[in-house]
Order: structure tokens, then C-alpha cells, then sequence
């Protein structure tokens, strides 16, 4: 099985490295070469169907005609029987008690005796006549009357006891002359029957016989080389012709023959086909009512196969011939049109060679001017999308450098933060120490911004830091809680995604008035849970949250920069709280630009969901791809994106 399949996937590699123009001719042959089997199939088999019957009707035909003569020939056999033994002066002659006197015995001589031969003179067919009888006082005349003592020796004279009214039939290789006491090699059939003037006794024998010759002329005569007719009586034995005959091709055919014969079981005719060194033949026999005999018909089927094989020969030649010119009209058609195809995939592969593409004219429609237009327009396309590719290299450089450069001046200034801390920490001032520390912190994520994700563990240390630096100016501190799994710390989010929102409830979740009324327990929560592929995380804080109508117009801002290009620079003031009222504009614009910046890499499934309820506080929700980030320090990891 798996033999097969390997040598099905080769072909299939081999087709599909082909060329076009062979797959096309291949095709063209096989739409030919197909149907023309499949009709060259069934003519052949109608054909073979054809000339297989013409023979057997053929066949069948010289069997009837035949079979007819043999019946008039028993005909004739019987009735010579029967006038034989339907004269009273002959029974007489043979059941006499007495010797017959000279004088009568010259009369029934010259009589009944008389009539006996005109028997046989009127049919001339008929070889011999003889009337055999065991009674001492009758005279053997010849050569008709015998005595029986001359035929004991024959193998059906035991057979002819107890016949009564009835006869039999025998078939007999030689004829036995009992005038000349010699034997013709000449094969016969006899009429046997028994002579009774009362029934129950037996008078004498009627024997009546007639060549094989006579009685079956097409048996021993060459009517047709391809056929040749047998007789095959009761025990199997065969009589035919020996000049010409076929049992010399097929020498064991009499025994095939045989075989048959002894196996059937009735008397119907049957047809049956024969195989011998190489040759076909077809046995078709009628059984002979009254002998016991069958007429059997040979019939060689070399002639015919020879004359189906010249016709399929000449037929798949004929084929061949017309798939050869078939084929060279087909490969200058194909070549003529698909010259054009040619030219294209020439200009491809330069195009592809990075060689300078002037384009290619194509002449005409269809579907290869068609392609050769859109080839034309993507090169186009690629030439400006390259050109536009090395202004961006350039604009890059030009950026590096610039980067280069503003790292000098944050060196600078982390040294110089780092000189303060040194100055606080001398003079004990431990907070204004741990403030600069967070501060240089925030600094160096914000400077140091080599790609555009990072780990879910260095935005939550920004966020932290972000906040220590924040609780210096509130007199009441905010309490970040952070209720992350440790298998979420290392999922990928975007750099500054989350530090906007929490800069957003920072700014307006406790605004001052609100402090000043007293507001205490500031608390800011972040989690994170991987939910059906996603991630996902919240930022709850318990500040004085939104109205219905400013959290509803703050929505449908969201949606409507999902759908559309914002510019931020245009956008609309919006508030994360109720300061819309306030007109703090940075607040919304915040929001929407997290918001555009997730679903700018990541797709339009993912964003920013703000759920919100006046004096409770608001609940931001980050859906973001879960990915996983492996690698060192920042910069440095590789991403799995799904």
C-alpha cells in the first residue's frame, strides 16, 4: 500500500515539473487516446461477438444439413428392413420344419429370392442386405441368406438376443465381406434386428448395412479445411475423415472428445470451446434420434481470430498514425499560442534575476494578455513599494543617529540622577533617595525603547516605579495591587500600553478637590488571567468613576476609532472620570490612543473595554493575543505570535 502510494506521489512530482505545453499535449492524447480505446474495446469484442456467431451459425447450419441426410439414410435403412422381412415366402423359407424340395427351392429362388436383391438394388446406398438363420433345413443363398454360425464372432451378435420388436444400431470401423471372406477398411453402420414369426421366438437375424461414407458424406469428405464433422456413437468411439483432418494438428482432441461424450447425461445439443497447442476450436453437436449417435461439428477458429487480429492491428495502427499527426498539429498549435506565455515568464525570470524591468507587450486579449497586463502593474507596484522601502532606509538611519544622540544626553542625565540620590542618602533623606531611584527607573524604560512589546513584568515594574514617583505629591499615598500569576508575567504586551490608563485614573480618578474633601484610601488594582486564548487585563481603581452620559460618549469614541483613522491630534477632549467637564482633553486622547495602537498590531478583536459607575470607580479592560515572550533583558527576547 504504501509501495503505491509513493509511486502515485512520485508521478504526481513528475506531472507538475513538467512543462505546460507537454501537460497540454499529454492531456490532448489522453482526451484521444481514451475514448479511442474504450471505442476500439467494444468494436473489437462486437466484432470477435460477430464473427463468432457467422461460425457457429455457419457450423450449425452444416450440422442440421447433414443431420437431415442421416435421417433419410435410417429411413431408408428401415423400410429395406422392414420390405425384407414383410414377405411371407421368405419367413416361410427361414421357419420351415422340412427340407425345402429342389423344385420349390428353384422357385422361391426365382421368386421371393428376387425380390430380396431388388431390395437392395433400389437403394443403392445400402452395401449389404443379409439374413441370418440358425435352421438347419434352410439353404444359405448368397449373398443375402447366411447362416448364423457365420456372424457369432461379432461383438453385437449376443447383443441381438431379445430385441423383439425393437433394433439397435451398430458403428463399426471395418466392413466384413462374408462372400469374399475379406475386410474393407471402410468404416459402416448396421441395422440389427430381430427375425420373429411368433412372438417370444426367435427366427433369425436382419442386418443392414451402409458405409459410413453414404451415410454421412461431409463426415468422410473434405467439404472445408477449417471444419471437419465426426460421428460418435454410444461408446464413445469417434468416425471421420483421415485425409486432412484436424486430430493431426490436435492430437489429443479424440480423447477430449471422448471425454465429453461419456460425461453427458442427455441428449441435448451443446457447444462448448476446445484449446490445443496454441489453437482454438469450437465443438458444436445434435444428437441422432434412434442411434444413440451424436454428429459432432470442429470447427478451427484460427481463420477468424487471424482475420480479427489483421482488423485490431490495422485499427491500432490507424490510431496510432492519428494520434502522431494529432499530436505534431497539437505541439505547433501550442507553441504558436502559447508563444506569448513564453515571452512572460522570460520577463518574470529577469524580473526575478534583480535585472532592470522595462516591461513587456503583450499583443491581443485573452487570459495571457490579461496576465501580462497585472504583471506589468505589480512590477510598477514593486518599483514604487522599493523606492518608497529606501527613503524609509534612509528616514531609519537618519533615526538611528538621532538615537545616538539623545542616548549621550540620557546618560548624561541618569548620572546626574544618580549623583543627587548619592547627595540624598548623605543627608538621610531616604524618600527623596528612593523617588530618584524610581524616577531614573521610568526614565531608562522610556529611553531605552528598542521594539514595540515587552514583557507583562517590565510594564508592571514601570508601573510601580511610575507610582512611587506619583505618591510624592498626594498626601495620602495610592496602594497599587498587583494580582498577577507568575505564568502571565512572561505574556507579551505593547511598551506603554498600560502606564497611559494608569496615568489616566492618577490624573482624574482622584482629582484635588476630592482630596481636599477628605477622600482617603486610594487603591489601584491590576490582574491578569488568560482566558480562551486571550489575555486579559484589568485596571480597577476606586475613584469617583463616570457619569452615564460621559462613560456612553467615551464608548462610542472607542468604536468609532475602530472603524476609522483618528487623528489624535483632532480627536475630541474626552475624560476618563468627569472631567470632561473640566475640559481636560489629554485624558480621552490617552485612552484612544492605547486603544488604536492594540488594534493596529494585533486586529480589530482586541482593545480597550471601560466599565464605570459614579462614586465607585472605573474598571479598564486590556484584551490583548496570549503570547508568550522567551529570551534575557529587554530587547533582547524573541516573540511567538499566534
Amino acid at each position: 500500500m504504501r509501495r503505491g502510494t509513493n509511486l502515485v506521489q512520485g508521478f504526481v512530482s513528475w506531472w507538475e515539473h513538467r512543462s505546460l505545453q507537454s501537460r497540454l499535449i499529454a492531456a490532448y492524447i489522453a482526451i484521444i487516446l481514451v475514448p479511442s480505446l474504450l471505442v476500439s474495446i467494444f468494436s473489437f469484442r462486437a466484432i470477435n461477438e460477430t464473427y463468432m456467431k457467422d461460425a457457429v451459425d455457419k457450423s450449425a447450419y452444416i450440422l442440421d444439413m447433414e443431420r437431415l441426410h442421416i435421417m433419410n439414410q435410417i429411413e431408408s435403412m428401415e423400410r429395406s428392413a422392414q420390405l425384407a422381412v414383410s414377405d411371407k415366402e421368405v419367413l416361410n423359407y427361414l421357419t420351415r420344419k422340412t427340407e425345402l424340395p429342389l423344385g420349390e427351392l428353384v422357385d422361391f429362388n426365382m421368386s421371393a429370392f428376387v425380390n430380396l436383391t431388388r431390395i437392395q438394388f433400389n437403394n443403392p446406398n445400402i452395401e449389404h442386405l443379409y439374413l441370418f438363420t440358425d435352421n438347419p433345413y434352410a439353404y444359405e443363398i448368397w449373398p443375402i441368406i447366411f447362416s448364423e454360425r457365420r456372424i457369432k464372432d461379432e461383438v453385437w451378435y449376443e447383443d441381438t438376443y431379445g430385441l423383439g420388436d425393437l433394433q439397435m444400431w451398430s458403428f463399426q470401423y471395418t466392413d466384413r465381406d462374408l462372400i469374399k471372406r475379406s475386410v474393407e477398411q471402410e468404416p459402416k453402420v448396421s441395422l440389427l434386428r430381430e427375425i420373429s414369426v411368433i412372438s417370444g421366438e426367435r427366427s433369425g437375424i436382419i442386418q443392414v448395412d451402409m458405409l459410413l461414407s453414404e451415410f454421412s458424406p461431409r463426415t468422410f469428405t473434405v467439404q472445408d479445411e477449417r471444419s471437419q464433422l465426426f460421428l460418435v456413437d454410444g461408446e464413445g468411439e469417434v468416425f471421420s475423415r483421415a485425409k486432412q483432418s484436424l486430430l493431426s494438428d490436435a492430437p489429443m482432441m479424440e480423447q477430449a472428445i471422448q471425454a465429453k461424450f461419456k460425461a453427458l447425461s442427455d441428449g441435448e445439443p451443446w457447444q462448448m470451446e476446445y484449446k490445443e497447442a496454441g489453437k482454438s476450436y469450437i465443438f458444436l453437436s445434435v444428437p441422432l434420434e434412434g442411434l444413440n449417435a451424436h454428429l459432432l461439428n470442429v470447427l478451427s477458429m484460427e481463420d477468424v481470430l487471424a482475420q480479427i487480429s489483421k482488423i485490431r492491428n490495422t485499427t491500432i495502427g490507424i490510431n496510432i498514425l492519428f494520434i502522431i499527426i494529432f499530436t505534431i498539429i497539437a505541439y505547433v498549435l501550442n507553441s504558436f499560442i502559447l508563444k506569448n506565455l513564453v515571452r512572460l515568464t522570460e520577463a518574470m525570470k529577469k524580473a526575478r534575476r534583480g535585472e532592470l524591468y522595462t516591461g513587456v507587450v503583450i499583443r491581443g486579449g485573452g487570459e495571457i494578455g490579461e496576465l501580462a497586463f497585472h504583471f506589468n502593474k505589480l512590477m510598477n507596484k514593486i518599483n514604487e513599494l522599493v523606492a518608497v522601502a529606501v527613503r524609509k532606509e534612509a528616514m531609519s538611519k537618519e533615526a538611528e543617529l538621532r538615537t545616538l544622540h539623545n542616548q549621550i544626553d540620557s546618560h548624561f542625565l541618569y548620572n546626574t540622577l544618580e549623583n543627587i540620590r548619592m547627595l540624598a542618602e548623605m543627608e538621610d533623606q531616604r524618600e527623596i533617595a528612593d523617588s530618584l531611584t524610581s524616577l531614573g527607573g521610568m526614565m531608562r524604560y522610556n529611553f531605552k525603547w528598542s521594539g514595540d512589546y515587552v514583557k507583562l513584568r517590565d510594564e508592571l515594574r514601570h508601573i510601580r516605579n511610575y507610582i512611587e514617583v506619583m505618591n510624592i505629591r498626594f498626601d495620602t499615598p495610592i496602594t497599587l495591587i498587583v494580582d498577577v500569576p507568575n505564568a502571565m508575567l512572561e505574556a507579551e504586551v505593547l511598551k506603554m500600553s498600560l502606564q497611559p490608563i494608569v496615568e489616566n485614573s492618577v490624573k482624574h480618578g482622584w482629582y484635588e478637590e476630592a482630596e481636599e474633601a477628605g477622600f482617603r484610601n486610594k487603591t489601584m488594582t491590576i490582574r491578569a488571567e488568560a482566558i480562551r486564548g486571550k489575555c486579559q487585563i484589568w485596571i480597577q481603581d476606586n475613584g469617583t468613576g463616570m457619569a452615564e452620559e460621559d462613560l456612553k460618549l467615551l464608548r462610542n469614541q472607542l468604536q468609532s476609532s475602530s472603524s476609522e483613522k483618528v487623528n489624535l491630534g483632532e480627536a475630541p477632549a474626552l475624560s476618563a472620570a468627569n472631567e470632561i467637564s473640566r475640559s481636560n482633553q489629554s485624558a480621552g486622547i490617552g485612552l484612544i490612543n492605547v486603544h488604536q495602537r492594540i488594534q493596529l498590531f494585533f486586529g480589530s478583536p482586541y482593545g480597550l473595554t471601560i466599565h464605570s459607575t459614579q462614586g465607585v470607580g472605573t474598571i479598564v479592560t486590556i484584551t490583548l493575543p496570549t503570547v508568550v515572550m522567551t529570551g534575557g533583558d529587554e530587547g533582547e527576547e524573541t516573540h511567538n505570535r499566534g
